[in-house]
């Protein structure tokens, strides 16, 4: 309105002056004003749309993260170097439909689904992955280690519910990581689970994802109405608290398989940035009974955990899996208590966490990682899900 005045007075001075002498400058027509006014109502209009499109922008995701999912959206297979029309129609009877799918597929199986070599299995592997790099959806193969922690301070951590737990993990359960809890029937496991489905749906600044979950449910522990009652308790709408949740039941360890190995798709339709599989091991450990079936489960297992692990660093997602107990009958002294899937589900677990009862409340220890400090803190479960003891709110607040 101010620049249609000013442009407005403007004309009325040229014509003012011309009746006062018309020797002076060329007329200018009211129309070519009129053109000028609209030009810059638009630019104005513009450049507001633009600055509260930024300011959301900023309170979701940075610009770097924006631009690299535009990058991501663009991207189509047959971009990758070295597959054809008749190559990206197999990829895509295979289940694989992005450059993220196939970046983060395993050779083997690609190579079974494809009907091709190992050869050509982790070339088209490493193509997609080289595509990605170039577009600036992942790292340069070698980066400083200056560049590589700004990147692990901008990383998302998704709250738990519980400050105390929050602490253990210096902020909560990050992104680009896989978390392992695991502990006997009752510790909290799949409380923890639940909370975070509320969680995660709140906005970053208050210690949400700002986003979807994917809630794999293995041994039929997910409860809705527990979601609608988290959910009140802290004062979140439950209607759109259980809209956020896509649960998938999972009946047997091949539905598990097959539903991790289309895990990417699943993250693109449900907006998630929070996946939870609770539990990972529930299954194999039925169907694969007896020595003689060990061997397989565990490279079942294995399979499924590093398939995880790629899927939580190429789409930035967090990863929580359950892992049950077992006892160990030669322990004599200390906990005989050990989790369940040996060392292939340690070794690709990013972070693992025991839990335990101990009264009333629960015990949450950090049994590995690679920068935590071996801690524990404890914890309850209520109405609100996961959260701290009377004492340790006293204590912070003291």
């Amino acid at each position: 309105m101010i620049i249609r005045m000013r442009n407005k007075k403007s004309t009325y001075s040229n014509s003012h002056m011309q009746e006062d002498n018309i020797e002076n400058s060329e007329n200018i027509s009211d129309d070519y004003a009129e053109d000028i006014v609209d030009k810059h109502e638009q630019l104005g209009m513009e450049e507001k749309q633009n600055t509260v499109m930024n300011n959301t922008d900023e309170s979701l995701t940075t610009i770097s993260e924006q631009s690299q999912i535009n990058d991501v959206t663009n991207l189509e297979i047959q971009d990758i170097e070295g597959i054809g029309p008749t190559t990206a129609k197999k990829l895509r009877e295979a289940g694989i439909f992005s450059v993220m799918d196939l970046a983060v597929a395993g050779v083997e199986d690609l190579a079974v689904d494809i009907n091709a070599s190992k050869e050509s299995a982790a070339s088209f592997i490493m193509a997609a992955q080289k595509l990605l790099r170039e577009s600036d959806v992942l790292d340069k193969e070698f980066i400083t280690a200056d560049t590589a922690l700004k990147k692990r301070r901008s990383l998302l951590r998704c709250s738990t519910g519980s400050s105390m737990l929050n602490d253990l993990f210096l902020g909560g359960i990050e992104t680009q990581a896989v978390t392992e809890l695991y502990g006997e029937f009752g510790s909290g496991k799949s409380q923890i689970c639940h909370t975070m489905c509320i969680t995660a749906g709140q906005p970053i600044e208050s210690g949400g994802l700002n986003s979807g979950v994917i809630y794999i449910d293995t041994e039929g522990t997910f409860r809705p109405e527990r979601l609608e009652q988290i959910s009140s308790s802290r004062s979140i709408d439950p209607v759109h608290a259980l809209q956020n949740v896509a649960v998938c039941k999972v009946y047997n360890s091949a539905h598990l398989e097959l539903i991790v190995k289309n895990l990417g798709k699943y993250i693109d339709d449900y907006k998630a940035k929070l996946v939870i599989v609770d539990s990972i091991i529930s299954l194999h450990r039925a169907e694969f009974s007896g020595r003689g079936t060990l061997a397989d489960r565990q490279q079942r297992l294995n399979s499924i955990m590093h398939k995880l692990l790629r899927i939580s660093e190429i789409y930035n997602v967090a990863i929580i899996v359950t892992n049950q107990v077992q006892s160990a009958p030669d322990t004599f002294f200390g906990d005989p208590t050990k989790p369940t899937g040996g060392n292939v589900i340690g070794h690709a677990s990013t972070y693992r966490v025991y839990l335990r009862k101990s009264g009333e409340n629960r015990v949450a220890k950090m049994i590995d990682s690679p920068y935590h400090p071996y801690s524990e803190v404890r914890f309850t479960i209520n109405e609100k899900g996961t959260d701290d003891p009377e004492e340790g709110k006293k204590s912070k607040k003291g």
